[in-house]
């Protein structure tokens, strides 16, 4: 099984497709836009790891120091994304992706691996009971449900930064918070965009476009972050019918 998966490189990065959106036959502004932002990333030791079939089949990690998260902790590695689809599901794919990184964890010293999660399941966060059956533990949480899960192999523990479990900020309008790291990402902006303007809503975009900002962020974020009234409302990519919801608070 371990010879079917490849991890992308500077070197294979512009040819290999990007297993959580696939693309094959023209350019794809999500697509693309991720391509840049990994450039970057896959020198500080970001791991893009996929199964070479066209499901998205692939893990995605970084070392907690350098991962675009307000979560802070000495030596952790921080998942960003693990995902199984379509005809790959229930093979131990997502078995063998996890333990890949457990395994690249150890052998780098790391003093354990970390995720984002949330008391219920949501959408856009990988599956967190999967990850309990590896030993992850909630160690960190927020008053509405988020919880930081970790697998520490020494004791120590990572946490949330102090302005991330705040969930507040000043501004009443719609404001998102977002970064390139997802390449849904740029579709579902235009989509808000749009149904913003066609509906007189206030709209504030406020791109994460480093490091220094994502660590300082005033909520939880994995690649995106909705407030509406200056409550924090969720880390799901919007859909025009979840927007109503919000809209209606």
């Amino acid at each position: 099984m371990e010879s079917e998966f490849v991890n992308l490189t500077l070197e294979n990065l512009a040819d290999e497709h990007l297993s959580c959106l696939i693309r094959v036959k023209k350019p794809h502004p999500g697509v693309e836009a991720k391509r840049r932002w990994l450039a970057d990333r896959l020198r500080e030791g970001h791991v893009f790891r996929k199964l070479q079939v066209k499901d998205p089949v692939f893990i995605e990690y970084a070392p907690l120091e350098t991962a675009w998260v307000p979560i802070v902790g000495d030596n952790y590695l921080y998942v960003y994304c693990l995902w199984v689809l379509g005809a790959s599901k229930g093979k131990g794919y997502g078995r063998a992706l996890m333990e890949h990184c457990l395994a690249d964890a150890r052998e780098q010293g790391k003093s354990g691996v970390c995720m984002l999660g949330s008391k219920k399941q949501k959408s856009w966060l990988s599956d967190q009971s999967f990850a309990k059956k590896f030993g992850f533990e909630a160690v960190d949480a927020t008053d509405d449900g988020y919880e930081l899960l970790a697998l520490s192999f020494d004791g120590t523990v990572p946490a949330f930064a102090p302005r991330a479990k705040a969930q507040r900020i000043e501004r009443d309008e719609l404001t998102i918070y977002y970064d390139f790291q997802c390449p849904y990402v740029p579709g579902h902006i235009a989509a808000v965009q749009r149904y913003c303007e066609e509906n007189d809503v206030p709209l504030t975009l406020i791109q994460v476009d480093s490091l220094q900002t994502a660590k300082d962020l005033p909520c939880v974020f994995n690649n995106w972050a909705v407030f509406y009234k200056g409550t924090f409302e969720t880390v799901n990519l919007l859909d025009t019918a979840y927007l109503k919801r919000i809209l209606k608070k």
